[in-house]
């Protein structure tokens, strides 16, 4: 490359020591004379050919750039994409270190989970203990009920979950051997954009609980089809 450029600055010098008066003819030189001029002038055509391999290493890293910069658009859209789409909550009934027991109601009536693991996207509220879908997709779901009870009280643990006020899965276990009731459930369903999700205590059931988080209610987003 050094010997080139000092052609180059040679070939520069000597063009100075005898200026160009102008074209001498119009007439259009052969190949077979340029390729000669070629070989009388190398310094000539040695600037020239660097000049060619300049300009196409230009081109190679202007296309490879403006790829790259494709690349990095798309990646951020699907990025962006992803965390649009992060849906997933986890919640217990209560974070009291009091035990404690709700029920029985007089109806069915959603159960307001007050303590909060996750609530990744704030799709899960908790004043009204419902979780709101804003992507269309795959969910999975898992609840799990709890109840202990002294002996002589006829009351069982039961709730359900619903969809859209629709029952989907539904929770009974009463009382047997001991005081204490439990019963746990793990689904997968396909929901649309503003379908609401709750867990419901059923009329007449009880939950009891505190901050061992023996009642929980967990949902996620597996994949959207939107």
């Amino acid at each position: 490359m050094r010997a080139i450029v000092l052609l180059c600055l040679l070939h520069a010098a000597f063009a100075m020591q005898n200026p160009w008066n102008g074209p001498e003819s119009t007439t259009v030189q052969p190949r077979s004379s340029i390729n000669s001029d070629c070989l009388q002038d190398q310094a000539s055509c040695g600037c020239c050919l660097m000049q060619k391999q300049i300009k196409r290493t230009e081109n190679y890293f202007h296309l490879a750039l403006e790829k790259m910069n494709e690349e990095l658009t798309t990646s951020k859209m699907a990025l962006n994409n992803m965390r649009a789409s992060r849906s997933a909550f986890s919640v217990g009934l209560t974070d009291s270190t009091i035990f404690r027991c709700y029920g029985p109601l007089s109806e069915d009536h959603a159960i307001a989970y007050k303590h909060v693991f996750l609530n990744l996207g704030d799709n899960y509220n908790t004043e009204t203990g419902i979780f709101t879908v804003t992507r269309s997709g795959v969910y999975s779901f898992a609840f799990t009920i709890f109840a202990s009870l002294p002996f002589g009280i006829n009351a069982a643990t039961c709730a359900s979950l619903m969809v859209n006020g629709e029952p989907v899965a539904k929770l009974f276990e009463n009382k047997g051997q001991d005081s204490e009731d439990s019963s746990s459930v793990v689904l997968a369903i396909r929901l649309n954009a503003g379908d609401n999700v709750t867990v419901n205590l059923l009329k007449g059931c009880v939950v009891c609980d505190s901050s061992s988080h023996y009642n929980t209610f967990t949902g996620f987003l597996l994949y959207a089809t939107d």
